[in-house]
């Protein structure tokens, strides 16, 4: 299983990798709010990687400097790790099950 959710996390990363030639002001709005929403989505699930929290900061931190090219590039690294942490959250639910001694 843990094969599984790293390479998951691998493809996410490299998607959220791939960027347009120039990022714009619009396009990082658009996915620092998809990041915000994946992010809420994992506190609520109680699995907010720490990770998540600082790479959405920077993502903040280079939109405010007017670096948009940086700024999405965070934004979609913070959604993927957000995802990630979504799909660990879910699929760990009912895993600690099959460890308990009977």
């Amino acid at each position: 299983m843990r094969p599984i959710r790293l390479a998951l996390l691998a493809g996410l990363l490299l998607l959220g990798a791939a960027l347009p030639a120039r990022a714009d002001e619009a396009a990082f709005r658009t996915a620092y709010a998809a990041a915000e929403a994946a992010v809420q989505q994992a506190a609520a699930l109680r699995n907010q990687w720490t990770t998540t929290v600082s790479t959405l900061a920077a993502a903040k931190k280079a939109a405010d400097g007017g670096d948009f090219d940086r700024a999405l590039a965070h934004a979609r690294e913070a959604e993927a790790l957000a995802q990630a942490s979504i799909y660990q959250a879910e699929s760990e639910k009912d895993a600690w099950k099959a460890l308990e001694i009977r």
